[in-house]
């Protein structure tokens, strides 16, 4: 049910920011309805990122991302202009969708490249060129900015078979 898992992950969230973030750090949660889904945000004021880590089977604590992921439909962190958001996003409508593939399609679709696909290749090989063209742009910006392309694309890679792994 929407609002079990609404109540414990708001729980999870919050709790995190007592254990980690600590005292005289403003919190705020944020609750937005739309699409089918609940969106929770928790902003605090540090700036560091929670990290996804494995815990032992006798371990007490380091499970609460591995919850988050476990319940909701797609989750993250952003770094804010006073800290930082852990946030979630969970079914409300009793139909599951992967905000993640639909934020991917939006992107590919609205997506100008250097190269189109070719004519009467089909919309599915010109997402697939989209997203080609998408990733060795990403790659030069973030070389431009001081990245090295190889780290971002390990990165992304990690962040790809958690997702995978999670589901």
């Amino acid at each position: 049910m929407a609002t079990d898992e609404a109540e414990l992950l708001v729980t999870e969230i919050a709790t995190n920011v007592l254990k980690h973030v600590g005292d005289g750090v403003s919190a705020a949660l944020v609750l937005e309805w739309g699409g089918g889904r609940l969106r929770l945000e928790m902003h605090d004021g540090n700036r560091v990122l929670p990290v996804l880590r494995s815990a032992n089977c006798d371990e007490e604590c380091g499970r609460g991302l591995h919850l988050l992921a476990a319940l909701a439909a797609d989750w993250g962190t952003v770094l804010t202009a006073v800290g930082k958001a852990v946030w979630c996003e969970i079914e409300v409508d009793g139909v599951p969708t992967c905000r993640r593939l639909e934020r991917a399609a939006e992107a590919l679709e609205n997506y100008q490249g250097a190269s189109a696909a070719p004519m009467g290749s089909g919309r599915e090989a010109g997402l697939e060129e989209s997203a080609i063209e998408l990733i060795a742009d990403l790659l030069h910006w973030s070389a431009a900015h001081g990245h090295e392309p190889d780290d971002v694309l390990y990165r992304a890679q990690k962040h790809y078979e958690g997702d995978v792994d999670a589901a």
